[in-house]
């Protein structure tokens, strides 16, 4: 039941900026059932909700104050039904976001873990003396700045949380919060859920003694970021977390439901291998490796695929997502030709592919003034920051409507972004629009039991040119990209299925143009 996955298109929907159905500015679940169908047309197989449920939204809805319960601003549970139903009669499986690593500092958890030491819920969240001095336990940084330690008057303890002190870590070793997490699972899994993506799966445990991350010893020039001081040793990816993600796939076995993990990590290929190899972990999982390039040199996709070699786990890929720069800003430089290049790339890896909103339109990483940031880690960062606020601009679904579309509102939580207009989906009717080459590419990959499933054979070839196989049986496929500006000559055979950008079939070989691709059959 879990076969779809390999080789799927996923997308993702940040619902706060996706459609607004009620004129409150903030996207929610109505709108994105108004939108499934939009979805549904691209070809992808599922789509993967970021959080809805109940929270004070410090961070947007990854702060959880209720994992079985939907924020009155998005709507309401039955909202969340109706959705699920809505995209299984559009053939499109439903992921969402499970956030198990901390939950907010609201939960009715944490506030009766705080309450005492020696109460039912005292160890369900992460709690240590102070040292003598009165310091905090150890040094672990927080990801978004300053100590991952925060005091607490009630117990007199330190809680930790490595995110911002309004989310407090969870203490995922302790089997009474691993149970209650696969009760919200459950929750959802009866619901109709096709699985779930999980949150920076490899923080769910600590070391239990504490013990102090190491200095990187080679920094040449102070990072931007306190954690980023540290090999993060003992605060993330610790033995106990696959323990307990085998309770879980046993759990999601029985409903036919898989688990995306979401790994951040100083050896990202590694650990996400490690967290799908076998039957009892994860049935995929993506990094940050491809998220955070600033170039796909054809060196960096061999390298990501020489860690996949032989190995019993599957693999997911994406470019963007709500965390990180998009990636026609980050990798095409906002032009339309490599923006398709680099999207043809993603979807000829051998793995599940992640879209996320937006890029099937090209749309470029927006400018959000710091007046109107709402992201925490960009305001803590700013200047320097990753922006994940211009990331989030809402959605444009019509030229020439207010908002683009998005909102009957005259403004939404976050701005619009003028240049995205030209962009949005109403005003992509050209056959050589992103959104057509979208629709085509996806459709190319879903045909082609090659590229959806087949091994990948890097081949040998001069920078910038990127040469490689994707085969299965007897299907074969020969990709080749053009990742330069000058026109280049490769040797070929076969049948060219589809090209990208100018490309010239010659005697004994192919023409690529600048920024271009060919696929054929061999």
């Amino acid at each position: 039941m879990t076969d779809w996955l390999r080789g799927a298109v996923i997308y993702q929907i940040y619902p706060r900026s996706f459609c607004d159905s009620d004129g409150d500015g903030v996207g929610d679940l109505r709108g994105a059932i108004a939108k499934l169908g939009h979805i549904a047309s691209l070809g992808v197989d599922a789509i993967w909700l970021s959080p809805f449920f109940r929270s004070p939204m410090k961070d947007y809805g990854y702060d959880v104050s209720g994992y079985c319960a939907v924020d009155p601003l998005f709507g309401s549970l039955a909202d969340a039904d109706a959705l699920i139903e809505r995209a299984h009669e559009l053939g499109l499986k439903v992921i969402i976001d499970q956030v198990w690593s901390h939950s907010s500092d609201q939960h009715a958890w944490f506030a009766k873990s705080r309450a005492s030491r020696d109460g039912p819920r005292a160890d369900w969240y992460v709690w240590a003396d102070a040292k003598a001095d009165g310091s905090p336990p150890n040094n672990w940084q927080a990801m978004f700045g300053g100590c991952a330690w925060t005091w607490d008057a009630r117990r007199r303890q330190y809680y930790l949380h490595n995110f911002l002190p309004e989310q407090p870590d969870l203490n995922v070793r302790n089997p009474a919060v691993q149970d209650a997490l696969l009760d919200v699972a459950r929750f959802w899994l009866e619901r109709g859920v096709d699985g779930f993506r999980l949150d920076v799966v490899n923080f769910f445990t600590h070391d239990a003694q504490l013990r102090d991350n190491p200095p990187i010893t080679t920094l040449k020039r102070a990072p931007p970021r306190p954690h980023q001081f540290q090999r993060h040793l003992y605060d993330r990816t610790q033995p106990e977390t696959l323990q307990f993600v085998a309770r879980l796939r046993a759990l999601l076995d029985q409903y036919g439901a898989i688990a995306v993990g979401e790994i951040e990590d100083e050896e990202p290929l590694k650990v996400q291998r490690d967290y799908t190899d076998g039957p009892d972990r994860l049935h995929t999982a993506y990094s940050f490796f491809l998220l955070r390039q600033r170039a796909l040199t054809p060196t960096v996709i061999k390298d990501a695929m020489d860690q996949w070699e032989g190995a019993e786990g599957w693999p997911s890929w994406s470019l963007s997502n709500h965390d990180v720069v998009r990636f026609p800003t980050r990798l095409a430089d906002n032009d339309p030709q490599r923006t398709k290049l680099m999207l043809a790339l993603l979807l000829s890896l051998r793995g599940t592919a992640f879209l996320y909103q937006g890029d099937e339109l090209g749309l470029p990483h927006a400018d959000v003034p710091l007046e109107r940031l709402r992201d925490p880690e960009a305001i803590a960062f700013w200047p320097s920051g990753i922006g994940r606020d211009g990331a989030r601009t809402p959605m444009p679904w019509s030229r020439d409507a207010n908002m683009a579309g998005f909102t009957q509102a005259t403004d939404a939580w976050l701005p619009l972004d003028p240049s995205h207009r030209a962009l949005s989906v109403d005003a992509q009717t050209g056959d050589d629009s992103m959104l057509a080459f979208t629709r085509k590419m996806i459709a190319f990959r879903r045909n082609s039991v090659a590229l959806a499933e087949g091994a990948f054979f890097a081949l040998d070839a001069p920078e910038p040119v990127l040469a490689f196989e994707r085969r299965i049986d007897d299907a074969r496929v020969l990709c080749l990209f053009n990742l330069g500006p000058d026109t280049v000559l490769r040797p070929a055979s076969g049948a060219l299925q589809l090209a990208v950008g100018e490309v010239a079939e010659q005697p004994g070989g192919v023409s690529l143009g600048g920024y271009s691709a060919a696929f054929i059959a061999i």
